[in-house]
């Protein structure tokens, strides 16, 4: 069982891991990402190289999105890290399946895995250490309609019990069907695979973002109104990505970004926006 100590080291060097990565797609820091992370974690008192190689597992794909984003090749060292962190707690050769049927965590760490080990394995094929991990079963679609009303119903005694003519109406109370999920916690769930949203990667993850752009839509409007920074800020770069991808939008995700982008909310939010920023073509800052 992971500790809850355990869980905040991990959490506090994907947050520096992000930092690393996000001043290297601005151009602000050096070429590398993961390896540099990882010899500093191994050259810190106290330092333990594991979490860092934790670290690089739990931010997925985005160790690698300042290389995708400028076309250029990670370095060997980087690689191997990479390599490592994928190799010492190699993914399931049978992913787990997808919510309900499965838990959410063990899913989703099996797609953010695919997704780094895919990358890796495009952008450098000929040294990288790993191949594309299993394809992950693909997530529910989205139920644009939920929470959704019930529907007016005949009652004969004239009372007004839930959903005949003239009684109060109930909301989220007609489930979606089992292959579908409602609008909230599926924007959620797919925030949280926001490290997928990057050019060349694409999938079954991908097609549900493409058949549920309004739910997206939805989320991350409703994250921003919640003040909810960092799940806004991965919702939204899914909309950036639909975006360039070419998907038709119930929004414009530009000033969404720009909104998002002066709010804060940490490293790693920071890192989301600036991505999706590059996915809309606007200046980097």
């Amino acid at each position: 069982m992971i500790s809850e100590r355990s869980r905040t080291a991990h959490s506090e060097s994907a947050d520096q891991l992000a930092r690393r990565a996000l001043d290297a797609l601005r151009g602000t820091g050096g070429a590398a990402v993961a390896s540099i992370h990882v010899e500093a974690a191994a050259a810190e008192a106290g330092g333990d190289p594991g979490v860092a190689l934790g670290a690089v597992r739990i931010l997925g794909a985005d160790v690698l999105a300042p290389y995708v984003l400028t076309g250029q090749a990670p370095p060997a060292g980087d690689t191997a890290a990479i390599g490592l962190a994928l190799s010492a707690l190699p993914p399931d050769e049978t992913p787990p399946p997808a919510p309900p049927a499965g838990t959410e965590e063990a899913w989703i760490m099996a797609w953010i895995d695919w997704g780094l080990a895919t990358v890796l394995a495009r952008l450098d094929p000929a040294n990288s250490p790993v191949r594309a991990a299993p394809l992950p079963e693909g997530p529910p679609r989205c139920d644009d309609a939920a929470p959704r009303k019930l529907p007016p119903t005949t009652d004969t005694a004239g009372g007004d019990r839930p959903g005949s003519p003239g009684a109060p109406v109930q909301e989220g109370t007609a489930p979606a069907s089992p292959t579908q999920e409602g609008w909230v916690s599926w924007s959620v769930r797919m925030g949280k695979l926001a490290s997928l949203a990057l050019p060349g990667l694409d999938g079954p993850v991908h097609d549900a973002a493409r058949a549920g752009a309004l739910g997206l839509a939805r989320g991350a409007t409703r994250a921003t109104l919640r003040r909810d920074h960092p799940t806004a800020a991965r919702i939204t770069r899914w909309l950036a990505w639909l975006h360039a991808d070419g998907t038709q939008l119930p929004l414009d995700p530009a000033p969404l970004t720009e909104n998002i982008g002066l709010l804060g909310g940490g490293d790693r939010p920071a890192l989301d926006t600036a991505v999706a920023r590059r996915l809309l073509g606007l200046e980097d800052i």
